[in-house]
């Protein structure tokens, strides 16, 4: 019942691509994760190969009060996903201002999943502060924080090491000293974008789960709507992904040596799709 954030001071650092990847990494691993999508740019999907003409899901109906179990979908791999739903600005800011309001229609269905002690909650946060996130704080083993390896992500550190794109308050002051740190995009043919990296490397020490180089597989992935790891195994990025998972894993409750492992998903709970061997849906 771990529940893990993936979270990102701002948007287009790869927060997306790489809580995907993880997710199946825990999974080829021999855990039950379950890929929650509280981004409203509802993209956590098409990594697991989701039609895109599909756009049903969980989040964008929380003010509904949704049975998540009936949102709940299951790619060809296994990997289980609450994807997010299609939602519209108007709805969006509509969607915060419930949550604010009321809590519960979030923290209780988190809650009726992480009840289950096999499962790990792999949760793919809004960019910068939120909602969302000031909810699953309480409730989350790990906050992971994607930062893109750049001047701007090094000269900002102070800021966000200490937790502040987490919002205001006591409870991101007290959860600040929870927080994880991947470095995603690093070049190490660009003079800027590897001394970025070796000052942040420098300055978070054990903190850092690990590093993401910048590798065309991770375009190639997305363009085929498949994951990394998938596309090129024996790509840099795969293998860096492949290190951070180990890292996260290493954070977790050790897996019961004597428990039985059931099926992912019955079928009443998940509808399954294949997903594509090339091209986009």
């Amino acid at each position: 019942m771990p529940l893990i954030c993936f979270a990102s001071p701002k948007g287009g650092v790869g927060k997306t691509t790489l809580s995907a990847n993880v997710t199946d990494l825990l999974r080829r691993n021999g855990r039950i994760p379950l890929a929650l999508d509280l981004d409203p740019q509802n993209s956590l999907r098409l990594h697991f190969g989701m039609p895109v003409t599909d756009q049903a899901g969980f989040c964008a109906n929380l003010q509904r009060r949704p049975e998540w179990r009936q949102h709940l979908r299951q790619a060809a791999s296994g990997t289980l996903l609450l994807p997010h739903g299609a939602i519209e600005l108007r709805q969006s800011l509509e969607h915060a201002v419930a949550l604010e309001r009321e809590p519960g229609l979030l923290a209780a269905p988190l809650r009726d999943i992480l009840a289950d002690p096999r499962v790990v909650v792999v949760a793919d946060m809004p960019p910068g502060p939120s909602q969302a996130l000031a909810i699953l704080m309480p409730m989350a083993s790990l906050v992971v924080t994607v930062l893109q390896s750049s001047a701007i992500s090094a000269a900002m550190l102070n800021e966000i090491e200490a937790g502040r794109f987490l919002g205001s308050g006591t409870m991101a002051a007290l959860f600040a000293g929870r927080l994880q740190f991947v470095l995603n995009g690093v070049d190490m043919n660009s003079r800027l974008s590897r001394g970025a990296a070796e000052a942040v490397a420098r300055h978070l020490g054990p903190r850092l789960l690990g590093a993401i180089s910048q590798d065309d597989a991770v375009a190639e992935a997305l363009a085929s709507q498949r994951l990394v790891h998938e596309v090129a195994p024996h790509s840099r990025a795969a293998e860096d992904m492949r290190q951070v998972a180990r890292a996260i894993e290493a954070l977790l409750p050790p897996l019961a040596q004597d428990a039985p492992t059931p099926p992912p998903a019955p079928p009443s709970l998940a509808a399954p799709w294949t997903a594509p061997q090339g091209g986009t849906r």
